[in-house]
């Protein structure tokens, strides 16, 4: 049998075909020239995303700046209007001050802010003014005495409670809030000659004031949801992964490579930092979920997004993607650092890599699937059982992918380098089984229709 070598090379891949004698064989690699063809067309589309994704972001951003604009002309007006100036005074400047610290970029963001504002507000200015009546009505230089203690009780408790975890979480700015208007409120009741409670009523009606203005900008004019961009987030995440794991495919599939040591270490590296770079971006992804989901439970009821939804569940589910994306980058690192063993092993067909590249593009399918389901908002319900089915399968076939036979006699360092990938493998496999379960039980909690 005579093997001719034929080499397609391009920018961003390499193909390497071996081309066996016989119709038969020419017919399966060209069917499977053409399956990669597509695979590659897929992988491609990629970062033609993310810069739509870019442009996307960059179109948000102009969005939410010419919105704080409007908002700051509306509460400017009382100012600049003499009807609204002789109503609210000077206090129009803490209507101004609420939009430039309120306005956030999501509308749960500013919800949440805003209410912590009015809550810190109220509170803070409530016992404000107790302190400043009751030390009123002391006089003397214990008036002075009785507010001095009052704030440092006020300000140390208060401070120690900004620094309770579940508090700092989701309260923490109103708790700043209430230490800084009751320091206000009480110290400036010692010097002004108006009621306090007045100047505290003027200043909170003008807050409310602001913060009315910075909710209807926001959630009427072009919402910039938090719950669409995690759930966005998700379903790209799962996609990304599929993509990565389809990748590691095609490099699997190439035989052979005719460059020089030095060029293929450099190509090596590269090709493995690119086809796993998504696995580094879920991996960063963390700390802006726990975000978007806090955001998300301020937003009011939205499209699909009612009030009460499992937003801990996308938490849960976006945890376990990481857990399989670290998989996804030791399996990687595996595969590269024995790169050498694992080329012995296929030219000596101790390995089946038809199984591998079954068990692949099983777990490929899986991960879309349950995107799709996330996406399209269905639940699962017998595709569960069929993705449940079909990893059980790939699970079995796992065994065959090591012809036992032949691993005998191979070096300690090649069986070693076997077992790594295989046990990786496995791990990859259960972790897919588990977001199969985490998915059909969001379904279930967030009442996904069927179809």
């Amino acid at each position: 049998m005579e093997a001719t070598t034929t080499t397609t090379s391009t920018t961003t891949h390499h193909v390497i075909s071996i081309v066996n004698g016989g119709e038969e064989s020419v017919g399966q690699n060209n069917n499977s020239n053409k399956e990669k063809s597509r695979v590659v067309k897929l992988l491609s589309l990629v970062p033609i995303a993310s810069c739509c994704c870019y442009v996307n972001l960059d179109t948000r951003k102009t969005i939410h700046s010419i919105k704080v604009g409007v908002s700051l002309v509306l509460v400017s007006l009382f100012y600049l209007l003499n009807p609204l100036f002789d109503q609210v005074g000077e206090n129009a400047m803490w209507a101004i001050m609420t939009v430039v610290v309120t306005f956030e970029f999501y509308p749960g963001a500013t919800l949440g802010k805003g209410i912590n504002r009015g809550l810190g507000t109220i509170l803070g200015g409530a016992m404000g003014v107790l302190t400043a009546i009751f030390a009123q009505t002391i006089g003397g230089i214990a008036n002075s005495i009785i507010i001095a203690i009052l704030i440092f009780v006020s300000g140390s408790v208060a401070t120690y409670f900004r620094l309770v975890p579940s508090i700092k979480k989701r309260y923490d700015y109103g708790v700043m809030i209430f230490i800084l208007t009751f320091n206000l409120v009480a110290v400036s009741g010692v010097r002004v000659e108006d009621p306090v409670w007045e100047i505290a009523r003027q200043r909170l009606l003008t807050i409310v004031m602001g913060f009315i203005v910075c909710v209807c900008v926001n959630i009427f004019v072009f919402p910039l949801w938090a719950s669409d961009e995690l759930h966005h987030s998700l379903v790209t995440i799962f996609f990304n992964l599929a993509n990565t794991i389809q990748g590691c495919l095609l490099e699997q599939e190439e035989d052979a490579k005719f460059v020089t040591e030095k060029e293929k270490e450099k190509e090596s590296s590269s090709a493995v930092n690119n086809k796993f770079s998504l696995c580094n971006s879920v991996l960063d992804s963390k700390s802006k979920h726990e975000l978007l989901a806090n955001f998300a439970k301020w937003e009011p009821w939205h499209g699909k997004f009612g009030f009460s939804y499992p937003w801990e569940k996308y938490l849960k589910i976006g945890q376990v993607l990481r857990e399989l994306a670290a998989f996804l980058l030791t399996v990687g690192n595996c595969l590269q650092a024995s790169k050498q063993a694992m080329a012995l092993l296929k030219e000596s067909h101790s390995i089946q890599l038809e199984s591998w590249e079954a068990i692949g593009s099983k777990v490929s399918w899986a991960l879309r699937e349950l995107g799709d389901s996330i996406k399209e908002m269905r639940k699962l319900d017998d595709d569960s059982n069929s993705i449940s089915t079909k990893l059980k399968a790939a699970k079995a076939e796992l065994s065959l992918v090591i012809s036992m036979s032949k691993v005998s006699s191979l070096d300690n360092e090649e069986v070693l380098a076997i077992a790594s990938f295989v046990l990786l493998l496995s791990q990859v496999l259960d972790k897919v089984d588990q977001l199969v379960k985490e998915v059909d039980e969001l379904g279930h909690l967030a009442a996904f229709p069927t179809h």
